[in-house]
């Protein structure tokens, strides 16, 4: 438990913090099921808009810190070489 003036404004900082990640984190995973939502329905053209709105979303993860880096980069390949089979 905190004791000190400063340990307990940082556990209130970080408990507001963690509600701000979790909101991003949400958002993140919301526009990633909506592309493979697209991918599994087939429609290539819902699939390319989907992945086009998802992956600004998770490189802003990236640089508030909620995704690593090489994790989101990896996550949009993926995706963008199951959205690429789909059209060919």
């Amino acid at each position: 438990m905190a004791n000190t003036p400063q340990s307990k404004k940082r556990a209130r900082q970080i408990e507001r913090q963690t509600e701000v990640n979790k909101a991003r984190r949400s958002r993140i995973r919301t526009f990633l099921r909506k592309v493979e939502e697209a991918i599994a329905s087939g429609d290539a053209a819902a699939a390319r808009l989907a992945l086009q709105a998802a992956q600004p979303e998770l490189m802003r993860g990236v640089t508030k810190g909620v995704v690593h880096k090489n994790t989101a980069s990896r996550k949009v390949s993926r995706l963008a070489s199951r959205v690429k089979a789909l059209t060919a």
